[in-house]
């Protein structure tokens, strides 16, 4: 049985509108490109998978707001996003802090992503390692991203002030990882159970009921 995601439409013209919107007047046209870049590369990964794999409810909203997160970030370089000056006014921070938003959400949207692959692939039994593995790969692509980073620095030289956005910060990178962990065990300690039984539901719509997690 076919199960039709239907978040899928509002969620993609959603975003193609946010896009769009974005692209407008972004405060550095490079920087803005590479900071959307996986969200045009997502949408379009998901139509396809639609069908075969169709996602549960929670890791699409996951997803959007993930998605917005970086279009924001794009648009005004995540140093100096709105929002994330109001939180270091309101906080007496010395910095904007909405990157670590970002990469909170780096943390939590992937958990759930990797999360739904190994349970619906069957690729390993049991909560405590299933978590582990979670934990595993979302350091993984925080590490990852903060090799493009680095990467970019390298290529682009002073002009890539703006997409690293340390903001002086010698520990950047540490503490952008750090907020990645603290976003995957915020999807294991309080977004599981929802989780566990949208992935019950779906197993069942698709007629192919999904192993329990134990302990």
């Amino acid at each position: 049985m076919i199960v039709r995601p239907a978040p899928l439409l509002p969620i993609t013209m959603l975003l193609v509108t946010a896009l769009a919107a974005s692209a407008i007047d972004p405060f550095d046209r490079l920087t803005w490109l590479m900071e959307v870049l996986p969200v045009m590369l997502v949408v379009p990964v998901l139509w396809l998978t639609a069908r075969r794999f169709p996602l549960t409810t929670l890791l699409y909203v996951g997803i959007l707001v993930h998605s917005l997160v970086l279009i924001l970030g794009g648009t005004y370089t995540y140093a100096r996003v709105p929002l994330g000056q109001y939180l270091a006014d309101w906080l007496e921070l010395a910095r904007n802090p909405y990157d670590k938003i970002g990469h909170f959400f780096q943390g939590l949207v992937p958990a759930l992503a990797a999360r739904e692959i190994l349970i619906r692939g069957s690729y390993v039994r049991g909560r405590r390692m299933t978590g582990f593995l979670v934990v595993c790969v979302v350091l993984a692509i925080s590490a990852s991203y903060e090799l493009i980073e680095w990467w970019a620095a390298l290529a682009m030289g002073q002009g890539a002030d703006e997409f690293l956005g340390t903001q002086g910060d010698p520990w950047d990178t540490q503490s952008d990882m750090f907020c990645a962990l603290l976003g995957a065990l915020a999807t294991l300690l309080a977004l599981a159970p929802a989780h566990d039984r949208q992935l019950t539901a779906l197993a069942a719509r698709r007629g192919a009921p999904r192993q329990p997690q134990s302990f």
